[in-house]
């Protein structure tokens, strides 16, 4: 990688908790995710792969890529954005959404991205507390063969925050739109004008510049902005995609989240980049028109490294193994996983069916606020199912008590991070009681994950869930993940939900929620079957009280169980901030 100047000091801690790296260092993530490789044998390698849900395909080298970003950031300057503006990108997953996103980053601005299946609410809240004056958006995106109308919304959006003065929209769907005079133009109209010339030179930042916001849903409340900068992000996100996933130059790196979420920031759009990798983009859902879409990608693109969440995992194994079996998975040398613990079933059906045994899997556990990965195996530790192994090198991770002492071996308790890191997030935007409250107030000096968590006999991080998913059932605690992962041992489950109610004599009592596998009936025999598995597999203590069988569970987009949703609903308790809630 490289500085337009080398830093005074790598980190800086006198201010703990906000904590500064590289001080002093002058960069622009954009100069180490494009600018440097165009000097070199990577100027004409492909830096994109899209396939749009129709079937469409894009590709763009480094080269092409340098050309769009180029041109997109003198438009974003000739519509005024300056060094510090926030812009606002909603988009469905298009190569668009990554322009836009290191366009802003290459002339100092920084980037909000909100994923396009955000509501009318989630999308002016977040315009709202970024001040956003430039919105960029798009006519529509397919998903499951069908248009979702992101004009519309934002136009909703707008008529609540007045704030914003210019909206981009990039022609995706062709449908008839309203287009405000004077506010809206056409992406693919600014891009031919003089105003978008071929050269931009990448403005110097400083390495604690911020890069982007992305908000992050809280259990009550707004959304906090979860502020990422220039120089600590870069360095974190390129070294443990470098090394977690071993790329090499000749890989085709998928990683199916949508840069609407970390994942997406930090493992579709800068590391990659940055590790001058080929990546592969797909615009729609898993299973249009069939639940082979996935796999036939993978079979006709090459893809060499799968990097997926265990809700997608699981949605694809209710469809059998005869859907991946029909293609040639031959190119795939690594697998992965991310959004929440993995269940012991999909990771071993991950293995065998899609790795055919071959594949190590790197089951990652990291967090928006952390940048990059934080608890991971490498390509050669030794796997263990449901774990994600040990802490990335120089990330020193405990699982600790409420008087912040470490737990024995086998217990539970609150997993902590003891020291600072380059990735980790500086701040919650415009709320410095917000951040220090939130993530420092409990244990002072260790960042406080809020997830619960376990480490074995060998050092292995078991992670279990966040602290509000483990439910006391007379007195013991139990994870949701362990009572879901026993629901998914069964055959006939695909996906579990587990949530505690209040109960007069156990305090909490276990109620779950099933997805069946595509074909099978649910009936009263099958949900007591169930509760008897579950005791079966975890011990009378964690049968479920009742078990209701669902065709959908509430998820936010990075694939997590919304489990304080179903609570509320069970309840009729008010649902909270739902901003983030898929579809």
């Amino acid at each position: 990688m490289e500085w337009f100047q080398k830093w005074d000091k790598v980190l800086d801690d006198s201010d703990a908790p906000f904590y500064k790296w590289f001080v002093g260092g002058k960069t622009n993530i954009v100069h180490n995710a494009i600018d440097r490789h165009l000097k070199t044998h990577r100027k004409n390698k492909l830096a994109l792969i899209w396939v749009g849900e129709p079937g469409d395909s894009r590709t763009f080298s480094y080269f092409a890529l340098n050309r769009e970003v180029s041109k997109f950031a003198n438009v974003l300057k000739s519509m005024g954005v300056k060094k510090g503006d926030i812009v606002t990108i909603y988009l469905p997953r298009l190569p668009e959404q990554m322009i836009a996103m290191l366009a802003c980053a290459k002339i100092g601005a920084a980037h909000s991205v909100v994923y396009g299946g955000f509501s009318v609410e989630a999308l002016a809240e977040r315009i709202e507390d970024a001040q956003s004056r430039v919105l960029v958006t798009a006519d529509g995106g397919w998903l499951r063969g069908k248009i979702i109308a992101l004009k519309d919304i934002a136009d909703e959006a707008m008529a609540r925050q007045p704030t914003v003065e210019t909206c981009i929209v990039v022609k995706r769907t062709g449908q008839d739109i309203y287009m405000e005079a004077g506010r809206d133009y056409w992406y693919e109209d600014l891009m031919s004008l003089p105003i978008a010339g071929p050269i931009c030179e990448t403005e110097p930042t400083d390495a604690e510049d911020m890069l982007f916001i992305l908000y992050t849903s809280g259990t009550t409340g707004r959304p906090k902005g979860v502020i990422h900068t220039h120089g600590g992000y870069m360095v974190f996100t390129y070294t443990t995609l470098k090394y977690v996933f071993d790329v090499k130059d000749e890989d085709r790196w998928w990683c199916a989240a949508d840069p609407g979420w970390i994942t997406g920031h930090s493992y579709i759009v800068y590391a990659p980049l940055i590790n001058g990798v080929t990546s592969f983009m797909y615009e729609g859902a898993p299973t249009h028109p069939y639940p082979n879409r996935w796999w036939q990608m993978i079979e006709n693109h090459g893809i060499t490294i799968l990097y997926t969440a265990p809700t997608a995992i699981r949605g694809l194994m209710r469809f059998g193994d005869s859907w991946p079996n029909r293609h040639n998975l031959g190119s795939l040398r690594l697998l992965g996983t991310v959004g929440e613990p993995i269940n012991p079933e999909a990771w071993k059906w991950y293995y065998t069916v899609i790795g055919q045994e071959r594949c190590p899997i790197m089951d990652t556990w990291w967090q928006t606020e952390t940048g990059g990965f934080m608890i991971t195996p490498l390509p050669i530790t030794p796997l263990k199912p449901g774990s994600a192994t040990r802490p990335f090198f120089g990330i020193d991770v405990d699982v600790v008590d409420d008087e912040s002492q470490p737990v024995p071996t086998g217990e539970e308790g609150y997993l902590v991070v003891k020291t600072p890191w380059p990735g980790m997030l500086r701040a919650v935007y415009k709320d410095p009681d917000r951040y220090r409250e939130q993530y420092w107030d409990k244990f002072k000096t260790m960042y406080q994950t809020g997830d619960s968590a376990r480490k074995d006999e060998d050092g292995y991080v078991w992670v279990i869930g966040r602290m509000d998913d483990v439910i006391k059932v007379s007195g013991y605690r139990l994870g949701t993940a362990e009572v879901e992962s026993a629901l998914v041992s069964h055959p006939d489950v695909s996906e579990a939900a587990a949530i505690g109610l209040p109960h007069e004599l156990k305090g909490n009592a276990i109620h779950a929620y099933v997805i069946l596998r595509a074909g099978v009936e649910g009936d009263e025999n099958l949900a007591e079957t169930l509760r008897d598995h579950v005791g079966h597999e975890m011990g009378p203590i964690a049968k479920p009280e009742t078990i209701t069988v669902v065709d959908t569970l509430p998820k936010t987009r990075s694939g997590k169980i919304m489990r304080r949703l179903l609570k509320a609903r069970a309840l009729g308790l008010p649902e909270g901030d739902v901003s983030t809630l898929e579809e």
